[in-house]
């Protein structure tokens, strides 16, 4: 069942920290959004734990998010952007193998806070990566890349230090922010949750413990459906050894990663919103 009005709340929030200047405004409104998405995602597990017109009116089901067109260098890092905040909304991906797209396999409420929080956060991500580039602070930097030496029977494989292109620099850089994000995102849903029991323990009735047995059950029935639907063969990566590694890079989206908005509090995002095509 797809609950509009939180969508609306959620879109409420990502608007104001796209909105303000202030870094801990927009972080706060950014975390905001997170445990809003959350506590919806409680109700949903309790709902369904206790009311089984709620647990069959409400499944787990499967969505195809566009990334991007294929050829478009950088999708991957995308990609890990959408797959770290779909980890704390309780969703499994599988991932086309040219990137351009994700499947999503868990409940609508979760896929479309999800999709939420990845419009806004791609527009921050590239937007960090773009002035980062433009502010020349990855030249006279170095990466490590594996390359292949020697010919014939003699070929070996070995890491060289190579300048930092703009190119692997952007891609590190993007990485780097987008495991930042899915730690802020887990943080921000773990705080949650632990709020919802920490009130049901409180009220120490006879649901003491219900909170957790139902979100456990609600996971194991995403892994469930999802053992079931898909058909995906082999392991994504976010990344290959051939693409370089750079340290300076990752650290610096690392930290735009850390100034990212997701709630009451925290910095500002672009305006304009990322179009999702389902």
């Amino acid at each position: 069942m797809r609950d509009d009005k939180l969508l609306t709340r959620i879109a409420g929030l990502l608007r104001q920290a796209e909105g303000t200047d202030n870094e801990h405004e927009s972080e706060a409104f950014m975390a905001a959004a997170q445990r809003l998405a959350t506590a919806s995602s409680i109700d949903l597990a309790l709902a369904r734990a206790h009311d089984p017109a709620a647990r069959a009116a409400t499944v787990p089901l499967t969505r195809q998010i566009t990334i991007g067109e294929a050829g478009k260098r950088g999708l991957k890092t995308y990609v890990q952007l959408f797959v770290q905040i779909a980890r704390a909304n309780d969703l499994t991906c599988d991932v086309a193998s040219n990137s351009t797209y994700v499947i999503a396999y868990g409940f609508e409420a979760d896929i479309d806070a999800t999709e939420a929080l990845y419009s806004s956060l791609v527009i921050q991500m590239v937007a960090a990566s773009d002035a980062y580039l433009k502010s020349g602070g990855y030249k006279g930097q170095t990466a490590r890349q594996v390359v292949t030496v020697g010919s014939g029977y003699f070929r070996r494989k070995a890491v060289e230090e190579k300048p930092l292109s703009p190119i692997t620099a952007r891609l590190n850089f993007q990485s780097a922010f987008a495991e930042r994000i899915g730690r802020r995102l887990q943080e921000a849903r773990d705080e949650q949750r632990a709020e919802a029991m920490s009130v049901e323990s409180a009220v120490a009735d006879e649901r003491s413990g219900s909170t957790a047995l139902a979100l456990r059950n609600k996971e194991l029935e995403v892994k469930d459906f999802y053992s079931q639907a898909t058909t995906a063969r082999g392991t994504w990566r976010p990344t290959s050894a051939r693409s370089g590694y750079s340290s300076a890079a990752r650290q610096a989206g690392d930290r735009a990663g850390r100034r990212a908005r997701l709630g009451p509090g925290e910095p500002t995002l672009p305006s304009g919103r990322r179009r999702i095509d389902r």
